[in-house]
């Protein structure tokens, strides 16, 4: 019985995981926000909230989206998401910044940029539209 319910989560979580794969990871900005492309180590330095600033000087507003947290900073910083939240837990608790926000979906965080004109999110490209634009692409395995 427990054994079952092992294989049956196991080929549940392939499932998910081949749905993200499927996907190219992309950071993405508002059309008007000036910033056209971004190098890796400034994706880096916004996500983990070593700036806040974009190239131009503006106070970026970065979003997350939960289901692509892990694959994204395991993707860019060879992290594991565990790692991740400690580093944030002791940036917070020196009171030095906080995370970006965390949202549900990609579809919200496309809304979020298309909405902000200085905001920045990390999603799957099939989240994407015409509203946005992509300043990043993430290579996945």
């Amino acid at each position: 019985m427990i054994t079952r319910r092992l294989v049956s989560m196991l080929f549940g979580s392939l499932a998910l995981a081949g749905a993200v794969f499927a996907d190219e990871l992309v950071v993405i900005a508002h059309p008007a926000s000036g910033v056209v492309a971004l190098e890796r180590t400034q994706v880096v330095h916004l996500f983990l909230g070593r700036t806040r600033a974009l190239p131009f000087g503006e106070r970026a507003t970065i979003y997350e989206v939960d289901a692509y947290r892990a694959l994204f900073y395991r993707q860019l910083v060879r992290q594991e998401i565990a790692e991740v939240d400690a580093y944030w837990a002791r940036l917070r608790f020196s009171g030095r910044t906080q995370p970006p926000q965390l949202l549900e979906d990609g579809a919200a965080a496309v809304d979020r940029v298309a909405a902000e004109p200085h905001a920045l999110a990390a999603v799957a490209s099939a989240d994407i539209d015409e509203r946005v634009r992509v300043v990043f692409r993430l290579p996945l395995p």
